[in-house]
């Protein structure tokens, strides 16, 4: 993404920084709201099966796992499958929305097998309709238990299947029922971040347009840009400027960014907090993906920073993503963390001298972590062993 200039002269990138880490309830005023609060007021959180889900909710608001397990198995938020396709922790006001800006990727990939797989709707639709004869709404069904029930109705893909990563259709009419509504995938052991998954019946709505999720980003996220938009909903540009112009989206004067017109003033009386306010945070979280341009969050000077355990010569400034966990101040990134499972402590390096606000913030994250958690992992496959040269450059850095 271009790294056009973030803000007008009169307009600091402090500002803009801090705004945004405000409206993403970054700043410490949030303490008791629910999952559910969160996620409507600052967007879906990124699920790869890792912690972020938990780190940004904890930051935001306090919550332990268990209010965050509880509000899963209740159906106060949920992870389901939007925008992109990519798989997201919603709240139950946007499971009908966001289901139905993530459609086109199952049939996207129902159009690719038929084409390299000779795989054809109809079957798909049988073995979709099998499904849900095999299940109900409570007791959730694994993947290889559903083939076990529904018998010759899932064919396998052959080694043309295995090079695509489509060993047989079962994950093609899952991902159909999913988008429809029609089951959701539940973690067996409640959690989100340890991804064994059994599915279940379900009837729910899909429903809502581009520009109900232009509203929602821009609350989100705005000042944003159409190509922050466009990443985060994967829209064309035709429909992402639609869905902006049925927003009454309004520019930002002098840059590219637009707001919503009932936002414009909070921003102007808007003023960026003396103090800092620190977050221990996923490089996942929606302070960054909701606009995935990670130059917006870094001073010049750390961009030239090494990346952990990176090759010679890469810099943090040319990251599309951070590669660890990351610590705010106000909108800016101003260190790199991950956690050490033998010494069961968080290791960084900080690009600010520490003071008693940030020691108490990692010694706070490092606790919930250590005592709820057990790891964090930035991501499914992610693991101690695979994560050990980075803690090792981080505690170089930081010796």
């Amino acid at each position: 993404m271009a790294n056009a200039p973030l803000a007008h002269p009169e307009i600091p990138t402090a500002k803009l920084r801090a705004w945004w880490a405000h409206r993403q309830w970054l700043d410490g005023a949030r303490a008791g709201a629910t999952a559910q609060q969160v996620l409507a007021a600052t967007g879906w959180a990124r699920s790869v099966g890792g912690a972020g889900p938990y780190l940004g909710l904890f930051a935001r608001a306090g919550l332990a796992r268990e209010a965050v397990d509880a509000a899963i198995a209740s159906l106060q938020v949920h992870e389901l499958p939007s925008a992109r396709g990519c798989t997201y922790v919603l709240p139950a006001g946007d499971f009908a929305l966001g289901l139905a800006v993530g459609a086109g990727t199952p049939e996207g990939e129902l159009a690719a097998a038929a084409k390299h797989l000779g795989v054809t709707r109809d079957e798909v639709e049988k073995l979709a309709l099998a499904i849900t004869h095999a299940l109900t709404p409570d007791t959730p069904l694994e993947p290889l238990a559903i083939r076990q029930v529904v018998g010759d109705a899932v064919r396998g893909l052959g080694e043309a299947g295995r090079k695509r990563g489509q060993s047989t259709t079962l994950p093609l009419a899952l991902g159909l029922m999913q988008a429809r509504g029609q089951i959701r995938r539940v973690p067996v052991n409640g959690r989100l971040d340890q991804q064994r998954y059994g599915y279940v019946s379900w009837d729910q709505p899909v429903a809502g347009t581009a520009a109900d999720l232009a509203r929602r980003y821009f609350s989100w996220a705005g000042p944003a840009s159409l190509k922050h938009f466009r990443w985060f909903s994967g829209f064309t540009a035709a429909t992402a400027r639609t869905a902006a112009a049925e927003s009454g989206l309004i520019p930002l004067p002098g840059t590219e960014l637009l707001m919503l017109p009932e936002l414009a003033e909070e921003f102007a009386d808007f003023t960026t907090p003396a103090e800092p306010q620190y977050t221990l945070l996923a490089g996942i979280d929606g302070i960054h993906l909701l606009h995935r341009d990670l130059p917006r969050l870094i001073d010049p000077a750390d961009a030239e920073r090494s990346v952990p355990a990176s090759r010679a010569g890469h810099s943090f400034g040319s990251e599309a993503d951070p590669q660890t966990h990351i610590v705010l101040d106000r909108g800016r990134i101003v260190g790199f963390w991950e956690y050490d499972t033998e010494q069961r402590e968080i290791v960084h390096q900080l690009f600010v001298p520490p003071d008693a606000a940030l020691r108490e913030a990692v010694a706070r994250t490092e606790a919930f972590v250590r005592d709820q958690l057990g790891d964090a992992r930035r991501f499914s496959l992610d693991s101690p062993k695979s994560r050990a040269p980075k803690i090792a450059a981080l505690r170089a850095a930081g010796a």
